[in-house]
């Protein structure tokens, strides 16, 4: 009895066929997906404390970055909304606690978390980055000692932004009144948490937007910047630079009252005037009322005391100047004795006057002469005048006439000119053809080369030595380079034709 054993395979084609499986069976993409769906699922929302590296930010506004400690290294990414309400500046080497999701990025089989809340961990992070703004802004001269403004003196109205509900502003406000009570504007912000940065900046350049003496709401003479005690995070808004900036631009003098007298803020050293706390804030921005009486009232009894002491001197020199003055009554008799005496005077000087007169009106009357004398010499006088203008008025006539004639000749004038001008032109025009003619530029239209060698026109064969490099000029202007090759050959001068020696044809000189 035989048995029927299998056959050998002798190609392996057993080895290749899949055993049967119950396992179902994944494409990547829903491995991808799969994996992703657990990991979400899984953690949902986690913090993640680790040391930002390889930070960047896209064109699209997006942020990419790792976190990592010393034992791995995580993939993060904040999309562009979330980094604009992040309140921090990411960068390598910040120490920060992130808040998001684990997702994977099947793309490249990686895994990754999507931040979309960040903070700082740790006061040392905190106090690095705070040193870190403050030199770059002093940097830009905001801090500057030249960008303070002096505070007034005694301001009508203070504008002062912080809590309207905690105790800063009722310790302002009862300062304000103990010490000279002023009108007060408050610009209601938060002092701490989202968004109190951007408040307080707001506030400020809000009161520098008022325009000056608007009754309704008139703009402050000074500004305080006030809020309470608290730790580095709860101080921190006022560290920020869209704070430190409006308080460097803010062109209404602004106090800092940030704090206690130990804490110290970025707003400190851009404002004008740092106060140790907000109350010590209103003592500065103030005077004390009673004390300003009472420098008043000192100021008036000197016043007084000082008019009286005048008055007192003045009556004092009135007294030693009146007894140095004569009796009224002896200054005047004296007048009124020279007053008699001058009008003894006068009556005798206005009868000598009135003698006088007659005696010059009898000698002018003696030399008066009669009416038909005086007629008669005016008429002779006219009579020399008439013939004399008759003489004048013919030299007129005589004058006018040779003006005429003249007047004629200037008309000619021109005409004559012209003429002259064509015939110059004519004898220009003729010389400058003669010495077109006469140029070495018209013999080389005729044919002729004109060679040139380092040292000018070459005119004897003598320095045409072999070697030599050469220029020649055509007509029209065309130049070549050549070089003269051969030896040089004694030179011979043709013999004179019986025509060149002719003595009456003038001998033709050298080209140049």
């Amino acid at each position: 009895m035989t048995t029927n054993s299998p056959s050998p395979d002798p190609l392996g084609l057993d080895a290749a066929m899949p055993e049967a499986s119950n396992q179902p069976e994944f494409s990547v993409g829903e491995l991808a997906r799969a994996i992703k769906g657990m990991l979400e699922g899984e953690f949902g929302r986690v913090r993640v404390r680790g040391e930002i590296t390889g930070f960047k930010r896209a064109g699209s506004g997006h942020l990419y970055f790792r976190l990592k400690d010393d034992d791995a290294a995580l993939d993060a990414v904040c999309w562009r909304g979330a980094a604009a309400r992040l309140g921090i500046a990411p960068q390598d080497g910040m120490e920060v606690i992130a808040v998001g999701k684990l997702t994977a990025y099947p793309g490249r089989s990686t895994y990754q978390m999507i931040v979309d809340r960040m903070e700082l961990a740790g006061e040392g992070a905190l106090l690095k980055l705070l040193e870190d703004r403050r030199k770059a802004l002093a940097a830009e001269g905001l801090f500057s000692a030249d960008r303070k403004k002096p505070l007034p003196y005694l301001p009508g109205v203070i504008g002062v932004i912080t809590s309207p509900t905690g105790s800063v502003i009722r310790d302002i406000l009862h300062r304000l009144r103990e010490r000279f009570p002023r009108r007060v504007l408050v610009w209601p912000v938060a002092v701490q948490g989202d968004g109190a940065a951007a408040q307080v900046a707001a506030a400020i350049r809000g009161f520098n937007a008022l325009q000056p003496g608007d009754p309704g709401l008139p703009r402050p003479d000074v500004l305080i910047v006030a809020r309470g005690g608290g730790s580095l995070e709860d101080l921190w808004p006022f560290n920020e630079e869209v704070v430190v900036r409006a308080a460097a631009d803010s062109q209404i003098p602004l106090i800092s009252a940030v704090g206690h007298e130990t804490d110290t803020t970025l707003i400190d050293h851009a404002a004008d005037r740092r106060a140790p706390t907000p109350t010590a804030a209103a003592e500065i921005a103030v005077p004390v009322l009673a004390e300003l009486l009472a420098n008043l009232a000192s100021l008036e009894r000197r016043l007084t005391g000082s008019a009286w002491r005048g008055l007192d001197e003045s009556a004092l020199r009135l007294r030693g100047a009146a007894r140095g003055l004569p009796e009224p009554v002896a200054l005047v008799e004296q007048v009124a004795q020279r007053l008699d005496d001058q009008a003894e005077r006068l009556a005798l000087g206005l009868r000598a006057i009135l003698v006088g007169a007659a005696q010059t009106l009898q000698a002018t009357s003696a030399r008066l002469r009669h009416p038909r004398e005086v007629m008669a010499l005016h008429a002779q006088a006219l009579t020399l005048q008439g013939r004399a203008l008759d003489r004048a008025a013919m030299q007129i006539l005589r004058n006018t006439e040779s003006a005429l004639s003249r007047a004629d000749a200037a008309r000619r004038l021109p005409m004559s000119a012209a003429r002259l001008m064509q015939d110059g032109d004519r004898r220009l025009a003729h010389a400058g053809a003669l010495l077109d003619s006469y140029s070495y530029q018209r013999v080389l239209d005729r044919g002729f080369v004109l060679v040139r060698g380092p040292d000018g026109p070459i005119t004897e064969a003598e320095a045409a030595t072999p070697g030599l490099n050469v220029t020649l000029q055509f007509g029209g202007g065309g130049v070549r380079n050549a070089t003269i090759d051969g030896e040089a050959k004694p030179h011979q001068r043709p013999k004179p034709s019986p025509k060149s020696n002719k003595s009456n044809e003038p001998r033709q000189g050298k080209l140049l």
